[in-house]
């Protein structure tokens, strides 16, 4: 069986060390020259909340051959019509292109390979890229869920399953779309305020008034989905809806409450997109908060702080505002 991790950078460093560690063998393509001479000289040094290094194989995209059982997908979302005609070359006629990205790819993707190659995967926990061949695990290891679902029939299934089990636990989910959801409401409310303010996961969910921004964004999220019939997955055995929605104000303040807590095992993440714009790179803030904010015009229901966030976020990204606390007041007339 060949097996390839496509965009192995923060994420896919990780990802790949844990697999390779497993004794299974698996490419680690990358576009950054520099990091995979660092992957093929030092191996890949896993730092964060736990310490090893792994010798792993890894590849510039021009240096694959051949074809490919299952494809793991770990690049932005950007480029994904280039990429992944790239690699529908590179993949089995019976194998398994599974993204590993945030938002809603899927459709997208089976467009290009075809709906029974399309796996998704939400992944619950987060990396920080640090250098070539220097990835740091940001989560918990109590913390290492995976969420697995197929878009069609579900080709290689059951094999990526055991794939990402050499790294943590995976639950298979027959509602896949809801698992989608639930992946999408977390980031839309901490990665996307992580980036407008610089700050981690933790320092969003513990300051009152980022706080306060973070649950209405979850909120924007649950109306979404609901108006589009969508049943929300738990995360990690949690019930999120159930958690965070509202109605009155008690309920409200419970829910205000408890974000800290939700968020505890996860607050030395640093937001993906934030580590790009620091590398001025483009971010995914269109697919992430504008993701929500594009599903909630379809199912008619506002998304105000959504929308503003991915405003905040791309005035950023162009250079007329900085990543700041002092952001929030931006959020101030929506209340």
């Amino acid at each position: 069986m060949r097996y390839a991790i496509y965009g192995a950078g923060a994420l896919g460093t990780v990802l790949g060390a844990y697999i390779a560690r497993a004794g299974v063998q698996i490419d680690l393509v990358n576009r950054n020259r520099a990091h995979v001479e660092a992957l093929r000289r030092n191996g890949a040094k896993i730092v964060g909340t736990v310490e090893f290094t792994q010798k792993v194989n890894a590849l510039l995209p021009e240096e694959m051959t051949g074809e490919y059982d299952i494809i793991l997908l770990m690049t932005k979302q950007q480029h994904n019509a280039e990429v992944v005609r790239f690699l529908k070359d590179h993949l089995k006629a019976d194998g398994a292109l599974c993204t590993c990205q945030n938002g809603l790819p899927e459709p997208g993707i089976a467009e290009i390979v075809g709906a029974d190659r399309t796996l998704g995967c939400a992944i619950a926990w987060g990396a920080t890229f640090h250098g070539c061949g220097v990835s740091e695990l940001t989560s918990e290891p109590s913390a290492l869920t995976f969420s697995l679902g197929a878009y069609g029939r579900g080709n290689r299934l059951e094999e990526t399953k055991k794939l990402l089990e050499c790294m943590g636990t995976v639950v298979i989910e027959h509602n896949f779309i809801g698992a989608r959801w639930s992946k999408l409401l977390i980031n839309s409310a901490f990665s996307g305020l992580s980036t407008v303010t610089g700050g981690t996961f933790g320092e969003v969910a513990v300051r009152k008034d980022s706080r306060r921004v973070a649950q209405r964004i979850i909120k924007e999220c649950i109306d979404v989905s609901r108006a589009l019939g969508v049943t929300v997955e738990p995360v990690q055995g949690h019930d999120i809806v159930k958690l965070f929605d509202y109605k009155g104000a008690f309920k409200k303040k419970i829910s205000f409450m408890l974000i800290p807590v939700a968020m505890k095992k996860h607050k030395n993440l640093v937001a993906s997109m934030l580590q790009d714009l620091k590398n001025g790179k483009p971010c995914e803030i269109a697919f992430i908060n504008g993701a929500v904010s594009e599903q909630g015009r379809r199912a008619n229901v506002p998304t105000p702080f959504n929308d503003r966030t991915v405003e905040i976020v791309s005035a950023i990204e162009r250079g007329e505002k900085t990543f700041s606390f002092g952001n929030i007041a931006l959020y101030s007339d929506l209340f």
